[in-house]
């Protein structure tokens, strides 16, 4: 039970990364998007799980030279879906808006992400037939809920603060939110896909709370190129948007511009670095619930960060209250699947 709560803990710290990564990339000027997204992206995508592989790995060449081609290709596409759907939050908000876009994708990534794996390995009716896996299905049902409740509630304050959504098309926008949720549970399947190399990089004496890292290479690699050909794309044909004219900025905004870029692009591979301690002490058999547990705390704490950052002022009192009844319905989803595993262990 302890490992179990542990496990929890780490998945609540690496959301709460993944909640908060966006803060200092805001406080980049003079930067396109899209300039600001690769170089965060190469610290987080790139630089990090190559660092850190080389670090874990004794032979980091030979580690993954020793890995079936078709292995690599299988967890090197799930990552490429899931870089698709990386790229498609922008449309999907486009048309909804930030707090319903964000919500249904989250939401149809959580539900993808979850439960298509146990599905794929035919373990679906044993895992969710015993008593263990009917608390584990209602927790997972709950946080779906409380996504909802947190997502309308953004809705609400949107609505009351004035903000309009230019382009707002419900059936469009919710195509592309469901598109995009399919998509970003890729990363879900890849790290499913890639269980093979985590076993292998427990044979080469690589700690358990460490294992997954060196799948993130491939992984975050393969996103890492969609999201790069996006943005290269953007910049070379986009005509309000310059990659020199970005570069061409002052020494010290350039400096300024790169840290912050480089501190979200780091804090975004901490989720998943905390996400892999979290796996670490879930049972295995019981992985299928951690990509439930890192989505739904993710909408979480986008709340909690949200009120800590004055987001909410002058929401009123109901978007308030609708959001508190939000974050309680993911905390109490999160203590039913705790229960579950326990119930189970």
């Amino acid at each position: 039970m302890a490992a179990i709560a542990a496990g929890i803990g780490w998945h609540t710290l690496g959301s709460a990364m993944a909640a908060s990564f966006y803060a200092p990339i805001e406080k980049v000027k003079k930067w396109s998007w899209e300039t600001t997204w690769v170089v965060a992206g190469f610290f987080s995508w790139i630089l990090l799980p190559i660092g850190m592989a080389c670090l874990l790995l004794p032979h980091f060449f030979a580690f993954y030279a020793a890995q079936p081609a078709g292995l690599l290709l299988k967890v090197a596409l799930f990552g490429a879906m899931w870089g698709v759907g990386n790229v498609s939050y922008g449309l999907t908000m486009r048309y909804l808006g930030m707090s319903l876009g964000i919500g249904v994708a989250i939401g149809v990534t959580l539900v993808v992400g979850t439960l298509v794996p146990p599905m794929l390995h035919g373990q679906f009716v044993a895992k969710f037939a015993s008593r263990s896996g009917a608390w584990s299905m209602a927790g997972i049902l709950l946080a779906l809920v409380g996504v909802a409740i947190v997502s309308y509630a953004g809705h609400q304050k949107e609505k009351q603060e004035g903000a309009e959504v230019k382009e707002f098309n419900v059936m469009l926008g919710l195509s592309v939110a469901v598109l995009c949720g399919i998509f970003s549970a890729g990363f879900s399947f890849a790290l499913d896909a890639a269980a093979p190399m985590r076993i292998a990089a427990l044979k080469a004496g690589v700690s358990p709370l460490y294992a997954r890292l060196p799948s993130y290479v491939i992984i975050m690699g393969a996103g890492a190129i969609i999201n790069g050909l996006y943005c290269f794309t953007r910049l070379a044909f986009k005509k309000d948007i310059s990659l020199r004219a970005d570069l061409a900025q002052p020494a010290g905004t350039l400096v300024k511009n790169g840290a912050m870029a480089a501190a979200g692009g780091i804090m975004w591979y901490l989720q998943m670095f905390f996400y892999s301690w979290g796996a670490a002490n879930i049972p295995v058999r019981l992985g299928y619930l951690n990509w439930m547990l890192h989505m739904s705390f993710y909408v979480l704490w986008g709340g909690v960060i949200g009120l800590a950052m004055g987001e909410w002022k002058g929401a009123g009192k109901r978007p308030l209250r609708l959001l508190w009844c939000g974050i309680l319905t993911i905390i109490a989803a999160a203590n039913l699947v705790g229960l579950g595993m326990a119930v189970g262990s």
